[in-house]
């Protein structure tokens, strides 16, 4: 599956952004899905999941203002930010993990061998 992110920019303390994410090459349907964080000299961080099933997971620190969904008629996953802080700007990726396995909370990057190749958030 190849995943391609789109919606990020600059965008005001205390706006909302949504960022999508397009799938091609295989059905969303089949995988869990994540939204992952990096900023310069960190490791790459999950926000964010979402199972086949529409069940979603978050990290604790961005519970309450980050919604996770997905279309699969349009096999595009989404992220909505509210309330955005300086401490959002990151490169925000979406993933996929192993198809027909769930990913149940786990955030661990080497849990997505599918990536795509990331989109600028700037919170300003």
């Amino acid at each position: 599956v190849q995943l391609v992110e789109s919606g990020g920019g600059s965008v005001q303390t205390g706006g909302s952004l949504r960022l999508s994410c397009v799938a091609s090459g295989d059905t969303i349907g089949r995988y869990c899905m994540g939204w992952f964080r990096q900023i310069p000299d960190k490791e790459r961080e999950g926000d964010a999941g979402i199972e086949s099933d529409g069940s979603t997971s978050y990290a604790d620190s961005v519970k309450g203002r980050l919604t996770i969904s997905q279309d699969k008629n349009n096999n595009t996953l989404y992220l909505h930010i509210n309330s955005l802080k300086s401490e959002d700007t990151a490169i925000y990726f979406c993933a996929a993990g192993r198809p027909y396995t769930a990913c149940r909370g786990d955030f661990a990057v080497k849990s997505y061998p599918y990536w795509g190749q990331g989109t600028q958030v700037t919170v300003s």
